[in-house]
């Protein structure tokens, strides 16, 4: 499925947060608590003497201020509020699939342990000492393959290699560098800038081995890894998300398609692949 949400009345969801096969990075946000807060203040207020009433009432607030990661995905993998380096752009700051999560030098031992306690311990965490330190724009991979930004150390190569058990290639993406920023990937296919040209989204698709589209997300945006995330069942895009951008998401993500967690787990890529073809 395909849904649209704002962080904090900003529709770049990528840059707030992270989702992989088997893990969610969401940013800590003040305004859930607040309102949560606010609310049943009204309900004690309005109806002191009927409990079952504000019980009922307190369970429909909860579902109504979860996040669109919490309401979707809290029974299927774990999502951690987090920061990295005292910041809340965490989409940005890191990069990861399944398998790993790759954070900058700059966070600190407190959020790394946080990290660790929060996801699942087959997960491989590990800081990178890059220049190139915002990880989200310089690198985009799914669970097998990574592009990485042209210009990225070779040591910085090898260990994403290593964390997220990924083939790693150097590329642009409508020759702009932070391939992060301008392409959305699954297991199931991917979203490039508008501009890509057909003869460099068959390169790329014959490199990835999944289909792509060349796309934008929120009305015309093109910077579609930091507009939108999404794993191998599931997308999220920002609310001005047009209907038109949403179809094709479901479409070329195969999101439409009443696959879930399970039954995705249970299929090779290969196949994925030659039936979309």
């Amino acid at each position: 499925m395909a849904v649209r949400a704002q962080f904090e009345n900003s529709n770049e969801v990528g840059v707030f947060s992270t989702l992989t096969n088997s893990y969610a990075l969401v940013a800590v946000g003040a305004s859930e608590n607040f309102y949560r807060y606010v609310y049943l203040q009204v309900l004690i207020t309005l109806i002191p003497a009927h409990s079952s009433l504000l019980l009922v009432d307190e369970q429909k607030l909860m579902r109504r201020t979860k996040s669109v990661f919490e309401a979707e995905l809290q029974d299927v993998i774990p999502i951690c509020h987090a920061t990295i380096a005292g910041t809340r752009i965490i989409g940005r700051l890191t990069a990861g699939n399944k398998k790993g999560l790759l954070v900058p030098t700059s966070t600190t031992d407190q959020e790394l342990q946080h990290l660790r306690n929060s996801l699942p311990d087959s997960v491989k965490i590990q800081r990178i000492e890059e220049r190139l330190s915002a990880l989200g724009n310089v690198i985009v991979s799914n669970d097998h393959v990574a592009l990485v930004h042209p210009d990225l150390e070779r040591e910085t190569e090898e260990i994403i290699a290593d964390v997220l058990g990924v083939e790693v290639f150097r590329q642009t993406i409508a020759d702009n560098v932070l391939v992060g920023s301008y392409m959305a990937l699954s297991n199931q296919g991917g979203i490039v800038h508008p501009k890509t040209s057909i003869q460099d989204q068959d390169e790329l698709s014959s490199l990835l081995q999944v289909p792509l589209v060349a796309g934008s997300v929120n009305r015309g945006s093109s910077v579609v890894g930091a507009g939108m995330v999404v794993n191998d069942w599931m997308a999220v895009t920002g609310l001005d998300t047009t209907a038109t951008e949403l179809s094709v998401v479901e479409s070329v993500f195969r999101l439409g398609e009443g696959q879930g967690p399970s039954d995705i787990a249970g299929k090779n890529k290969d196949t994925m692949v030659e039936s979309f073809y």
